[in-house]
């Protein structure tokens, strides 16, 4: 198996490093006992090859393949961060815009006929950074906090039977370990029995606010708060948007909440806590208990996104193309294969869809485009590119070989050199020229994370191009990565095949 730092490379190595982008090029069949999904097959001189990726430990080091210096996911805020802390919570907060842009996909779904206008209008407004982006604890910001006021004002309590000496005038119940006591003192009457204090022990009735439920609430509370301050320190130019000031004052009632059950002796419920009858019926604290448990499994979501956030990298790629796509003056949305969202991501990836995504038709000059992603028969060029995305571009009238545009989409956790990436993927598609098939291939497009800065290079020779485009998913970095996916599109798709 070939460890590659680039998909475009030629020579492996040994292990991973920060710096690399986790592919392996394996033929045969693909080992069972590494940590990988599959990206792509193909039969390359005869061979059956995979290319696959492999996960982002979650502890910054792995094995199956090796993979050193990592950063590990950040989990609760600190007031003082290390560097490597500071540029863990960046890696977060990018892979969250990448994640949320994918997001809003489902949400356009709702509108099948309108799925891309849907889609590009979300995107519109990602653009502008004083919008910030939507996430569970803003949805739970608007609909938990009425149920929080209302629990506040009617936290539950019991009355919990207890044992203390009392005076005689306030004894009301007596329980058989009362009884005992009382019969063992000295004397023959109560009063006597009582001794000098007057005082005997006797069953009385104390509140309580320790019970399940209220654990749960404290929990809850607790958790809520700490996933809102993440939330909004991803966000400080967002301070002046409503979803800002409704998850800033949810934060702020989860803390008073949280230090009033503190104070009323409420401990914190386990994650693998049983309901009881009230978190289950009561309309209050099943809404909380339900909210809970919803953060508690985004919670375990992340943890798995972040492994595999390249793929979900590679999706948010995909869905850039096929917007740059829709918007060409002159091309029509012809096909469109049924896109299934996931209630859950799989290997970072929320929607499955059949081969290709989408279809458009240049009506003004005869040409189909097709938008592949993952496809189940790349052809062989395809699998010497190791370019698991791609456009198929055919002229209806022309007698012509189809064309293929690779896309490389590759994700790393360090800002990978634009400059040295396009020179090495132009190398690897001049070898490719070598090569006889029934269609050509001699333009790429690699789309890679800006990290705030956004970037294009290209690099040209006689018959072949590659441009590279730095984006971001949220801001600036995506209006300007958009920006030039629409002008490479405009500049391939209507190319004079030579």
């Amino acid at each position: 198996m070939l460890h590659l730092a680039r998909p475009w490379d030629g020579q492996g190595r040994s292990a991973f490093g920060v710096n690399d982008c986790l592919i392996s090029e394996a033929t045969g069949t693909p080992p069972r006992n590494v940590d990988h999904s599959v990206l792509m097959r193909s039969v390359l001189r005869g061979t059956q090859t995979h290319l696959l990726l492999h996960p982002y430990p979650r502890k910054g080091h792995g094995d199956r393949p090796p993979r050193y210096g990592f950063p590990v996911r950040p989990r609760a805020i600190k007031e003082q961060e290390t560097p490597q802390e500071t540029e863990a919570r960046a890696c977060l907060q990018r892979m969250n815009e990448v994640l949320a842009r994918v997001q809003e996909l489902g949400d356009a779904l709702d509108d099948p006929l309108h799925v891309w206008s849907r889609l590009r209008a979300a995107w519109d407004r990602a653009e502008n950074e004083e919008n910030p982006r939507m996430a569970e604890i803003v949805r739970q910001a608007r609909e938990i906090a009425p149920h929080l006021r209302d629990l506040d004002a009617r936290i539950r309590r019991v009355l919990r039977r207890a044992r203390e000496r009392v005076s005689l005038d306030r004894v009301q119940e007596m329980d058989r370990a009362s009884m005992l006591w009382l019969v063992r003192q000295p004397g023959r009457t109560v009063s006597e029995r009582a001794g000098p204090s007057q005082r005997m022990l006797a069953t009385v009735r104390r509140e309580n606010f320790d019970t399940p439920e209220n654990r749960v609430l404290h929990a809850y509370t607790r958790l809520a708060s700490d996933i809102a301050r993440k939330w909004m320190k991803e966000h400080p130019k967002a301070k002046a948007s409503v979803r800002y000031r409704q998850v800033e004052a949810f934060a702020k009632r989860c803390n008073m909440l949280a230090e009033h059950l503190m104070d009323l002796d409420v401990r914190v419920a386990d994650a693998g806590i049983t309901p009881n009858y009230v978190l289950m019926q009561d309309p209050g604290y099943s809404r909380i208990y339900k909210a809970w448990l919803l953060l508690l499994k985004n919670e375990l979501i992340i943890d798995q996104l972040w492994a595999w956030q390249a793929e979900t990298w590679t999706d948010f790629c995909v869905l850039a193309i096929v917007l740059a796509l829709h918007e060409l003056d002159d091309a029509e949305l012809i096909a469109q294969s049924p896109i299934v969202w996931r209630s859950e991501a799989i290997l970072g990836r929320w929607f499955h869809q059949d081969r290709p995504i989408a279809v458009f038709w240049l009506k003004s000059l005869d040409r189909i485009v097709e938008v592949q992603a993952r496809p189940e028969a790349p052809g062989m060029l395809l699998g010497f590119a190791r370019a698991h995305v791609a456009l198929r571009i055919t002229d209806v009238r022309r007698v012509e070989l189809p064309r293929r545009v690779a896309v490389w989409t590759p994700h790393a956790l360090a800002r990978i050199d634009l400059q040295q990436g396009v020179e090495q993927a132009h190398r690897r598609l001049q070898d490719i020229q070598q090569l006889s098939a029934a269609e050509t291939l001699r333009h790429g497009l690699i789309l890679t994370p800006a990290h705030g800065t956004a970037q294009v290079e290209t690099r040209e020779g006689p018959r072949t191009q590659v441009q590279a485009i730095a984006l971001d998913a949220s801001g600036v970095g995506l209006r300007l990565g958009l920006e030039a996916i629409r002008a490479f599109a405009r500049s391939e798709i209507y190319r004079v095949n030579r």
